[in-house]
């Protein structure tokens, strides 16, 4: 039945001329914001269709709704492999969305690549062969951050509020491993929060009155906002306030008040392309010819839409070295053996490596803060080591 279904697959690939590319994304929902990954990606291919396709062959790309909900990520992943017959998964969002189909896409032998959750569980060849992570790990990002905090305020007081599933209890879990021994005193209070909660307005106020200086909030969607606002409206100032890069859009900072976001801190590997250090480099500039050609009306200032670009040139990348072998055995194989690729919105001195035993493409990141009107990058390149 497997190899039937991959023969299928593959022969669909070269008598349609197409490659069929399957995505599922919450374009409604609580986290809906996201839902512009795939229309810029599904612009991006269309560019990639008109430059003449990937070594001939046009792209259909097919991105439905899930909703941010696991069941509904079930239903639609199935649609896509078994109706649309898609050779491959590429930059599906979530943790618990993707875990549903895990196993899935796995026992039927379809390649999940460059998913859009930085768990640690997406990068287990072993086990998982047909699944690739497409982030750093929030491991590694709780690593980085902690030990700024041990370079710069050794003597913090921490607060943490953390979603309370894998998404944030791995970032908590790299954190507290990089502050070792430290942890149990400079952790001060902890709270988490369902991401059914209409509101984290009691979490935060305990937070506060704990007498923290520094805060790491765990947070995505429209949490971010939340936690932006209600830190300002309770008048508290954390010396450091922390939120992961997939909490860093400034379409999820606006809400709070982009005023109450002034000097948060966060971490990436891609050039901000709205950082005027910038505004020369020539991948910064294919970027913005493509937006101005295929998404005119986007806001720029949307990180969302860069990070979309990068993941879709990544993809392209994969799938131009399998040259005329479509199988989604030479797919994997290629996406499993990267050697130190460079792709436009990286930052300098970071490339993209994996090889059979190491599915990471990502391992590097470097801090940055936000001045009101975009992000700016610090510090030195930082790794989780």
């Amino acid at each position: 039945m497997v190899f039937a279904l991959m023969a299928t697959a593959a022969v669909a690939a070269d008598d349609k001329g197409e490659i069929r590319i399957g995505q599922t994304l919450p374009y409604s929902g609580p986290v809906s914001g996201f839902g512009t990954i795939g229309r810029a990606q599904e612009a991006y291919f269309d560019k990639v269709n008109a430059d003449g396709g990937i070594n001939g062959r046009k792209v259909k790309f097919i991105t439905l709704d899930d909703a941010y909900s696991p069941p509904k990520t079930v239903e639609q992943t199935r649609k896509l492999v078994e109706q649309e017959e898609v050779l491959v998964m590429f930059g599906s969002l979530g943790t618990a969305t993707n875990n549903a189909v895990h196993r899935y896409l796995n026992n039927k032998k379809v390649p999940q690549l460059f998913v859009l959750s930085g768990a640690t569980k997406w990068a287990d060849p072993k086990h998982y062969p047909w699944t690739m992570p497409g982030m750093a790990t929030y491991q590694s990002e709780g690593v980085v951050y902690a030990k700024y905090i041990l370079q710069t305020k050794p003597d913090a007081k921490i607060a943490i509020l953390a979603q309370n599933d894998d998404f944030g209890r791995d970032y908590v879990a790299g954190f507290k491993r990089a502050l070792g021994d430290k942890a149990a005193t400079m952790i001060v209070s902890e709270a988490s929060y369902e991401t059914s909660a209409p509101t984290i307005a009691s979490q935060l106020a305990t937070l506060k009155a704990s007498g923290a200086n520094v805060m790491f909030g765990v947070v995505l969607g429209k949490f971010t906002s939340q936690m932006i606002k209600g830190v300002a409206e309770l008048n508290w100032k954390p010396d450091l306030l922390f939120v992961p890069t997939s909490a860093s859009s400034i379409s999820f900072l606006e809400p709070g008040g982009l005023e109450n976001a002034v000097g948060l801190i966060s971490s990436s590997n891609q050039k901000d392309t709205m950082d005027a250090q910038w505004a020369n480099d020539a991948g910064v500039k294919e970027y913005f010819a493509f937006m101005k050609k295929y998404l005119p009306n986007a806001d720029l200032n949307n990180s969302n839409y860069a990070a979309s670009y990068h993941y879709a040139n990544l993809m392209t990348k994969v799938l131009t070295a399998c040259k005329d072998d479509l199988s989604r055995e030479n797919i994997m194989r290629q996406a499993a053996s990267l050697r130190q690729v460079s792709l436009p919105l990286l930052l300098p001195d970071i490339t993209v490596s994996t090889d059979a035993e190491d599915y990471l493409p990502f391992q590097q990141l470097r801090l940055r803060r936000f001045d009101g009107k975009s992000w700016v990058g610090f510090g030195e390149i930082l790794d989780d080591r």
